[in-house]
């Protein structure tokens, strides 16, 4: 069991949609401080029940990973506001500011005078399935 503000170590492969989207090997574990939100809520949950050198694999619904797609979350932007518009393709990613924080947002429709960008993280609505294990636990 792993408590709060524990220091856990874990090697994952993330798989969406029957494809591996990432993966720790190669880079080593991924170290996060268990309870403060640093990964998503469906994984830590289930990491929680874990110790030194279980495997498990963890089936993560769109809701306790990175949420459902946000309609609020698309927006249409005038071409002229993004600089290098004419060399946008529909897919690529972009990134925006506003207050002194940093956006990305996918490139979804582009017409002749507007951009739609979308805001959501690449993940948002999509169920997501880990390959664990955990490599350390510092209580």
């Amino acid at each position: 069991m792993i408590n709060k503000g524990a220091k856990v170590k874990f090697d994952y492969t993330l798989t969406v949609d029957g494809k591996v989207q990432d993966t720790s090997a190669g880079r080593g574990p991924l170290e996060y401080t268990h309870g403060e939100g640093q990964i998503i809520k469906g994984l830590e949950e289930v990491l929680e029940q874990m110790n030194v050198g279980d495997k498990k694999t963890v089936h993560v619904e769109a809701e306790k990973a990175y949420g459902p797609v946000l309609q609020e979350a698309i927006k249409r932007v005038p071409k002229d506001a993004i600089m290098n518009a004419d060399q946008l393709k529909v897919g690529d990613m972009v990134g925006a500011s506003n207050g002194g924080h940093t956006f990305r947002a996918v490139v979804k429709e582009i017409s002749d005078k507007e951009i739609t960008l979308d805001f959501n993280h690449p993940l948002a609505g999509k169920d997501l399935t880990f390959d664990v294990e955990i490599k350390e636990i510092n209580q």
